[in-house]
């Protein structure tokens, strides 16, 4: 009956403008579509459909009530509409709203909505829908690969044949962005607890979402082809990614956790007396005093002096974060002061922490926001920390799933909100943190994440893992299908949060293919329980690979924050399932176990004990060189890779141009050393280096450098750039080793750049 009274006040509503609205009408009776600057209203017997242009290449799609509803909740999207051409036309069968990239089409008989490109190609058809008390579920017809919806692991990078539970958790994100190497992506606006099924054997749907709250139907689709194109479409929704300082991409050297002063101290102390590169250490939970959890204050006794404790370690170029929770023990100040604002949580499980213990903030209400961070700003953000780390940002609260649906949050009921948490979480902390450190570029290490979080500066690690070669293998395509998601910044434990004693050498082993995995993370962090992992905890042969897998990490800082800057300016991913660049190469698209780290290189790390030699397949219609001996392959064809515990298998693309500078004991240490760039001939290529002040927002007022290098293949010539833009403190002039990859052998041409362009030509570079 409900559904009658929707359908007649909305054919009421349309027939009184039909006529100066511009209506696609009906013949006969009530319109059922009504065309307006917005899109398209489609009324029919299942309800009303709404499509919304906001480029030629994203349409919103709304299914459910006729009026006064606007989609569900959802903080994710900050974008506004644009305002592309488009047009609208009637067959017998379908209404079409249609842009210069993309054809929408409802049916007239059930409301389904159908995506078609530009020349009417099928790529997306809706099979189904159904919204009530019960939640929401969108039902689709297809069957191709699943990628993205967060981390999960179990080990899948193609989710087809199974079902993803969406619902934040330790080791588990959920973020609703689903992509396919068919060139679209869908962003599901709800978040709530989600069920998504993909090609079960048994299922109603090919594919589809069920969320147990919501409004109605609410997405986003993203037409690329290529998956940078959709990413890029999801961040001009969702916001984009800003610069991360340059400390962030050095190695981090974390524990659980550091207990004193003197502690951690000693540990950065350490690694610069045995000149080991290192630019972070952390110190993890536990730093209260007993009872004080989340009063964000360090226990005198154990850190006299946490300002100058940090003046210490910046002192020797170490940089430095703190964890901190959206937890708060009863009987504490900041837990008072939460409560009597309105914006604390009442407790929800006795059973597992003690009566009147772990409280968590409203993260949903504006109020809580601000006050969690005033409650940090004044005790903790005296001292002078470099960042933040949101431990258990999911809150928590996943476990207790059936106590949190009926939580009431400022942003509604916990059974539709809940999956939002920590995007709202980090929203607090970086927002606070921009505000009143603005020397600093913000960042943040959180458990969890959800749509939007890019926009936060957050890196996003794997959780409490295990330390073991399941646990490890598993960690590729949960990183892979977390970027593709479109949050760029990941990383892991490095030999599993629950790690073993480095003295025994199965863990060794373990450790060292882990760490060489890490070293192509965006993130290059130590951590976990027991005993420590820094680096002199290991015996000698095993310090010799872990000190050479470092050095390779700080040669590839020009890369890695050149491709900082791809994310940044123009949405790229760092690190890159195969389907991102060779979507078209079947064999590519459903292989999970090796990367593109940027564009050039790709990964694959060793997941197996024991291993001397493993497989690697080379996507077709490109050649591939060896990075560590020059060696060429054709593409298109799994070879036998050198594999043995001091190696993990490199290979660059042919075209490429790869910058490696000096290494450094700190990212920003200054350095006359020349940059070598090697040239991976076979086709023509370029690469643009990036480079700025390394921290700070000058980059964001246009205080940056760009130097773009184009290899001429038929010419053999390598043109250098001059500088082109300036930031404070810049160099004018760079020296280069210029190295041609397929004759390692030879010497490479220096040459000095300065404001005029240069050319260098590579004999026999082919």
């Amino acid at each position: 009956m409900m559904k009658r009274l929707l359908q007649v006040a909305l054919a009421s509503a349309i027939a009184g403008v039909c006529a100066t609205a511009l209506p696609v009408c009906a013949q006969g009776a009530a319109p059922a579509v009504l065309r307006s600057p917005r899109g398209l209203v489609v009324s029919t017997a299942q309800g009303t459909v709404r499509i919304e242009p906001w480029s030629e290449r994203i349409v919103h799609v709304l299914a459910g009530p006729a009026s006064g509803w606007e989609g569900n909740y959802n903080p994710a999207v900050i974008a506004q509409p644009g305002k592309p051409a488009w047009t609208g036309s009637e067959t017998p069968d379908y209404y079409q709203l249609a842009t210069a990239a993309l054809q929408v089409r409802v049916a007239k008989g059930s409301g389904a909505v159908s995506f078609h490109d530009a020349q009417g190609k099928l790529l997306l058809a809706e099979a189904g829908r159904d919204v009530g008390t019960g939640g929401v579920m969108q039902g689709f017809g297809y069957d191709g690969p699943v990628f993205g919806l967060g981390q999960h692991q179990n080990g899948k990078l193609d989710y087809r044949g199974t079902s993803v539970r969406l619902q934040q958790a330790n080791r588990d994100v959920a973020v609703p962005m689903l992509v396919t190497p068919q060139g679209f992506g869908l962003l599901w606006n709800n978040a709530a607890v989600t069920e998504v099924e993909a090609g079960l054997p048994n299922g109603h749907y090919p594919l589809s979402f069920r969320s147990e709250g919501g409004q109605g139907v609410d997405y986003h689709f993203i037409l690329g082809p290529e998956l940078d194109q959709v990413v890029a479409g999801y961040r001009e929704l969702t916001g984009r990614a800003p610069m991360m300082a340059r400390w962030t991409w050095g190695l981090w050297q974390s524990k659980e956790h550091y207990k004193t002063q003197a502690e951690l101290l000693g540990i950065a102390a350490r690694y610069r007396a045995m000149h080991v590169p290192l630019d972070a250490v952390v110190q993890d939970w536990q730093y209260w005093t007993p009872g004080a959890w989340g009063e964000h204050r360090m226990d005198r006794a154990r850190y006299p002096d946490p300002r100058g404790m940090l003046d210490q370690l910046h002192a020797q170029h170490v940089h430095a974060i703190v964890s901190v929770w959206a937890r708060f023990d009863a009987g504490t100040r900041n837990a008072a002061e939460l409560e009597a604002a309105g914006v604390l949580y009442p407790q929800l499980y006795n059973n597992v922490y003690p009566a009147g213990k772990g409280r968590w903030y409203d993260a949903y209400a504006p109020r809580g926001r601000q006050l969690y961070w005033d409650q940090i700003s004044r005790t903790l953000g005296k001292a002078g920390w470099d960042g933040w780390w949101l431990d258990a940002s999911e809150a928590e609260l996943g476990g207790w799933w059936g106590q949190m649906r009926e939580v009431a949050t400022a942003a509604g009921p916990g059974k539709e909100v809940y999956n939002a948490y920590p995007l709202l979480h980090t929203t607090a902390v970086f927002e606070g943190s921009a505000k009143d450190a603005p020397a600093k570029r913000p960042f943040i290490l959180t458990r969890s994440a959800y749509s939007g979080q890019q926009r936060n500066a957050a890196i996003t690690w794997s959780g409490d893992t295990m330390g073991t070669w399941d646990v490890l293998r598993a960690q590729l395509p949960a990183a892979l299908n977390f970027t593709l998601s479109g949050i760029p910044y990941w990383a892991a434990d490095i030999g599993g949060f629950f790690g073993r004693d480095p003295a025994d050498p199965a863990y060794a082993e373990l450790y060292t293919r882990w760490y060489q995995f890490g070293a192509f993370n965006p993130m290059f962090r130590v951590h976990g329980t027991g005993e420590g992992k820094e680096i002199w905890r290991f015996d000698p042969a095993t310090q010799k690979i872990l000190r050479d897998v470092t050095a390779l990490r700080y040669r590839l800082l020009p890369y890695i924050y050149s491709a900082s800057w791809d994310v940044t300016s123009r949405n790229g991913t760092m690190m890159r399932a195969l389907a991102m660049d060779f979507r078209a190469d079947a064999q590519a698209v459903a292989t999970a176990d090796q990367y593109m780290f940027g564009k050039v290189l790709m990964v694959a790390p060793v997941t197996s004990p024991n291993t001397a030699v493993r497989t690697v397949y080379l996507p077709a219609k490109i050649e591939w060189f060896d990075f560590w001996t020059g060696q060429r392959y054709a593409g298109g064809q799994v070879i036998a890779a050198k594999a043995d515990i001091a190696a993990i298998p490199l290979f660059a693309r042919a075209g490429s141009i790869l910058p490696l500078g000096p290494v450094r004991q700190f990212a920003d240490e200054p350095s006359d050393a020349p940059i070598e760039l090697r040239v991976y001939p076979g086709r023509d290529g370029s690469f643009e280096l990036y480079d700025d002040a390394g921290d700070g927002q000058g980059y964001a007022q246009g205080e940056y450098a760009v130097r773009r290098f184009s290899w001429d293949q038929a010419r053999g010539k390598l043109a250098i750039a001059p500088w082109q833009g300036s930031f404070p403190g810049m160099r004018r002039q760079q020296a280069f080793i210029v190295r041609c990859a397929a004759t390692p052998a030879r010497a490479g041409v220096r040459v000095l750049a300065g404001g005029a362009p240069v050319e260098v030509t590579l004999p026999g570079c082919r």
